[in-house]
């Protein structure tokens, strides 16, 4: 016969658990973009909560008032939200390269919804977005974006979440650097054409005064820039295989500057 008891203070370190998971569930695009509903959410974040409870190692929290565990709830969700972040961060770089591809092709003005990220992109981000996401289904990235949650509790135990402001400000500006770095190497070939375009132009325009060259331009432009992304899209593997490299590095540096040692 299994005698398993759960008292009032399992239920609190509980609802510990389910603080940090459901933070991260709603920040992290991959598992709580606006395509998903809320319901789904709750409910894979509880049932991942309750496979956890059994696994993660936890001290019961040391708390007197109602206002002490208040704390610890909001120590528990900052945890959650910036290993989300480290995520959404990384997955923004195929956003920001597809908008410089259209703002260089002329498709800057053109405009649509992220259902990963629910925000306003470019059409060409949205489109490296979606690749992004596809990548992250096929090598199984989603399953270690789990793993790193789960040994979050390890690393970071329940209340002993510690920021170190001066680590997690260098993060982020190494994060900035390979941010632009590798947003530019996926679009760097259409840049590289489309800068040449617009040099060749230019020098039409002297040439032939006559002849309006801006108008010709934007349809150049366009369907220059449309041949190279299709004969670059085999290129696109490679900066996956970046971001998701990059994704991890976030991921565990934001951890790293978490910790009390």
């Amino acid at each position: 016969m299994i005698d398993y008891n759960f008292s009032y203070g399992d239920l609190e370190v509980y609802l510990l658990i389910v603080v940090r998971i459901m933070s991260f569930i709603f920040v992290c695009p991959f598992f709580g973009g606006r395509q998903t509903p809320n319901q789904v959410k709750i409910g894979y974040g509880l049932l991942l909560s309750i496979l956890l409870y059994g696994a993660v190692p936890f001290n019961p929290p040391d708390y007197n008032t109602v206002a002490g565990y208040a704390v610890i709830v909001l120590k528990e969700a900052m945890v959650g939200l910036l290993i989300g972040f480290a995520v959404t961060l990384c997955q923004q770089i195929a956003a920001f390269a597809g908008a410089v591809v259209d703002m260089q092709i002329g498709l800057s003005m053109v405009s649509m919804m992220d259902p990963a990220t629910s925000q306003q992109v470019t059409i060409t981000g949205s489109l490296y977005s979606q690749y992004l996401t596809m990548a992250l289904i096929l090598t199984g990235f989603y399953q270690y974006i789990l793993r790193a949650l789960a040994d979050s509790f390890t690393l970071i135990p329940i209340n002993g979440a510690v920021i170190n402001s001066d680590r997690m400000l260098q993060v982020m500006l190494d994060f900035m650097k390979d941010y632009i770095v590798i947003g530019f190497r996926i679009c760097l070939p259409i840049f590289i054409i489309t800068f040449i375009t617009n040099v060749v132009l230019g020098v039409l325009a002297k040439v032939s005064p006559q002849m309006n060259m801006f108008s010709v331009g934007i349809q150049i432009k366009i369907v220059v820039g449309l041949f190279v992304m299709v004969f670059t899209v085999v290129m696109l593997t490679d900066a996956a295989n970046f971001i998701l490299i990059n994704s991890k590095e976030m991921i565990q540096e934001f951890v790293q500057s978490l910790q009390s040692g």
